[in-house]
């Protein structure tokens, strides 16, 4: 217990280390593809802690020879992933710890009361794009650590810290360091989880629906056929087919499934002109699956509903609509609810927060999927993010779930990871 003693006293006397760790997070902008200045600042911060660091650029080549690469864009050339291991003395268990440091564009500034890039903090909130999504997990996980470094603590397990690039638009930092070997006896991504503690995490698919309609010019548009009006019957075609899902699909860790499985057109473009027939229509949209379902059959169920449903209007059934997945692609993953990691974080939740934990389900995809089902690490994830703030102009995180976050995952280390 003298341990735990000590992890206290670091937090409480670095309340503000934390918090100005995670400001200096948010102050460097690192939008996809843009991860190289931030992957520089984490390298050397745990260069400062003394442990081993990994710096290596993920070969897209390489990801492309694994089933779960993830077509992407831009290269990745200057956009590292950073790996730093803690050495334990030997004779305990290994422990890691995932999370990502890119982060979705600013979006509007003056939806932002405060600097998207500002890490203002305001009546116990800390202000700026990744506040949740996921920086303050990355700076609860590394504070975790430096605790027990600077408390002179040892460990006899390894304790991996992976910081990723490319996981809002692939995951494919997190296969790349898979694929390079990293591995542990159990792992926790400290995704955005509300200080819920959830093994498990939907999947999310994306496609594109294309519908045709007929060209005509605008003085005779009765001869042709508008494809925005076919494009919305094909819309409210995809609402009913989230409708169909939430009556039918069931799952213990998602008890409010409405939120779960959402299925959607985010975006109808249609038209080149002001005063020209539209004669085409691109529909983009995504789609969510639970844990167990089997995202391929998923795909089918969508297309002959989609096709079948608009089957009723003439021209569908003679045209139907081209219906193409591409882009992001995450298959839902879990792991038992009792198994040993969760079970080790629930007791520290416990011990720090002083009550039990909430059990749940992920409502966002999550790299945990490469570490459960090819990385053989059986992860949980935990962290300090609300979800509910995932993507969100203003978005903000709790100063006191940060440092309860923190405190948590120092004594899952203490715990897995045995004190020597």
């Amino acid at each position: 217990m003298v341990h735990y003693k000590f992890i206290d006293q670091w937090i409480a006397q670095n309340h503000s280390t934390i918090v100005e760790f995670l400001q200096e997070l948010i102050r460097i902008p690192s939008i996809t593809g843009e991860e190289g200045p931030i992957q520089q600042f984490v390298a050397a911060k745990l260069q400062e802690m003394g442990l081993e660091v990994d710096v290596f650029v993920p070969s897209l080549d390489e990801l492309q020879k694994h089933p779960a690469f993830v077509e992407v864009s831009q290269p990745y050339e200057g956009r590292p992933n950073v790996v730093g291991t803690l050495k334990g003395t030997g004779g305990g268990k290994s422990l890691l710890f995932n999370g990502h440091v890119d982060v979705i564009p600013a979006g509007d500034p003056e939806s932002w009361i405060h600097g998207c890039w500002s890490g203002d903090v305001e009546d116990g909130k800390l202000y700026g794009r990744g506040a949740s999504d996921m920086k303050s997990g990355l700076a609860a996980m590394t504070m975790a650590v430096k605790a027990i470094v600077d408390s002179g603590i040892k460990l006899k397990g390894d304790v991996i810290l992976e910081y990723v690039m490319d996981e809002e638009l692939s995951g494919n930092g997190t296969l790349a360091c898979v694929m390079k070997g990293y591995k542990a006896d159990a792992g926790i991504c400290c995704e955005t989880s509300s200080m819920r503690v959830q093994p498990g995490s939907i999947g999310r698919i994306w496609f594109e629906i294309k519908v045709k309609g007929k060209a005509t010019g605008i003085q005779r548009r009765w001869e042709g056929v508008n494809a925005i009006e076919k494009g919305y019957l094909v819309t409210q075609a995809v609402a009913e087919f989230e409708k169909v899902r939430v009556e039918r699909i069931s799952h213990p860790l998602y008890p409010d499934i409405l939120g779960a499985i959402p299925c959607m057109v985010g975006a109808f473009e249609s038209g080149s002109y002001h005063s020209a027939f539209p004669d085409s229509c691109l529909l983009k949209g995504s789609m969510a699956t639970v844990p167990g379902e089997n995202s391929e059959q998923v795909k089918a169920e969508f297309v002959k509903f989609v096709q079948d449903k608009v089957s009723n209007d003439p021209w569908l059934k003679e045209h139907p609509p081209e219906i193409i997945f591409t882009g992001y692609f995450a298959e839902p993953s879990e792991i038992p609810v009792d198994s040993p990691i969760v079970e080790t974080l629930k007791k520290n939740y416990v011990k720090v927060m002083g009550e039990e934990p909430v059990i749940s389900g992920r409502e966002g995809a999550a790299d945990i999927r490469f570490l459960n089902c090819y990385g053989d690490t059986p992860t949980v994830i935990f962290g300090p993010g609300m979800t509910e703030q995932m993507h969100a102009n203003n978005e903000w995180v709790k100063v006191d779930d940060l440092i309860q976050s923190t405190k948590i995952l120092a004594y899952t280390i203490l715990e897995w990871c045995e004190a020597d």
